[in-house]
C-alpha cells in the first residue's frame, strides 16, 4: 500500500449521502449511508484506504454507515496471525476438507446465480434483496477488477457456496457468502466455513486481516462475527480489540 495516509489518498475524492432510508439491521431506526461518488474511478490505493476507514463494497460503489445519532454499526476485522481456531471451527475445517475450492474473477456465471437465488428465497424471503434478480445479483456481486474474486466450494462437482472476497493490500476483505440450504448440508456450516478459509487465504498472500463489514451488538443476524477471536474494532479512525462505545444498549 501507498506511504500515504488514508486521509490524505482520499481528501480529494466527492462522497455523498443518501436521504434517510429504513435500516436493514434494526428496523426502528432510519439510516443514512455515505458513499464515494459513482463518477469517481478510484484505484487500488483508495481502495485499501476507505476499507481502513470502515468503508465496504458492494458492486461498484464503496460506502459506510453515518447516521446522525447512532453508532451502532461497528467495522471488524481479523488480525490473521493471532487467530486460533476454536475446537468447533476445527472439526468445521476437517467436515469440509473434501470440499474443491477455487477462485474465480468476480464475474456472472448462471450456476452461481441460480444458488444465490435459492438461498435468498429460502434464507432471507423477508429481507432487502427478496426477490433476487439478474440484475440485483449484477449489480451486488459482480465486478470487473483484479481484486474482485469469487471463491467455488465444490462437493464432486455440485456447487455448495460462494464467497465474493476482495484482494485488498492490507487483508482480504469477506464481501458477501451464499450457500446452498438444503438441510443436508447443515452440518457444514458452510457460511462459517468460508470465512475459515478466507483467514487460510490471507495467510498464504501473507496478509494481515480479514474484514467481516459491520458488527451491530443488537443484530442476531451479526453474532456470527464474535465467534472469531481475536477481533478489532474500527473505534473512529482507530482499530482497538475492546467494543467501542456504542448508543444502544446490550442485547
Amino acid at each position: 500500500m501507498s506511504s500515504n495516509t488514508p486521509s490524505q489518498l482520499t481528501r480529494d475524492l466527492r462522497f455523498f449521502l443518501t436521504v434517510p432510508h429504513g435500516c436493514s439491521y434494526l428496523p426502528e431506526r432510519e439510516a443514512t449511508t455515505l458513499f464515494l461518488d459513482p463518477q469517481e474511478q478510484p484505484g487500488q490505493g483508495v481502495y485499501d484506504a476507505l476499507s481502513l476507514l470502515g468503508f465496504r463494497r458492494s458492486g461498484r460503489h464503496l460506502y459506510r454507515p453515518h447516521c446522525e445519532g447512532c453508532r451502532a454499526c461497528i467495522s471488524v476485522r481479523i488480525p490473521v496471525q493471532e487467530f486460533t481456531p476454536t475446537r468447533t471451527q476445527r472439526k468445521l475445517m476437517s467436515r469440509n476438507a473434501d470440499l474443491e475450492i477455487r477462485m474465480r474473477p468476480a464475474a456472472f456465471h448462471e450456476e452461481h446465480y441460480a444458488l444465490y437465488a435459492r438461498y435468498i428465497r429460502t434464507r432471507h424471503a423477508d429481507g432487502d434483496m427478496f426477490p433476487p434478480s439478474h440484475e440485483q445479483y449484477r449489480t451486488f456481486l459482480t465486478l470487473d477488477h483484479p481484486y474482485a474474486r469469487l471463491i467455488e466450494f465444490r462437493l464432486e462437482g455440485q456447487l455448495l457456496a460462494v464467497a465474493a472476497t476482495d484482494m485488498l493490500s492490507h487483508g482480504v476483505s469477506a464481501i458477501y457468502t451464499f450457500f446452498d440450504p438444503g438441510a443436508e448440508f447443515e452440518r457444514r456450516s458452510l457460511g462459517t466455513y468460508a470465512i475459515l478459509h478466507q483467514i487460510e487465504l490471507a495467510r498464504r498472500f501473507e496478509l494481515p486481516h480479514v474484514y467481516l463489514g459491520y458488527w451491530i451488538r443488537e443484530c442476531r443476524k451479526m453474532r456470527y462475527k464474535q465467534d472469531f477471536q481475536p477481533l478489532e474494532y474500527l473505534d473512529g479512525r482507530y482499530w482497538r480489540r475492546r467494543i467501542p462505545m456504542v448508543d444502544t444498549p446490550l442485547a
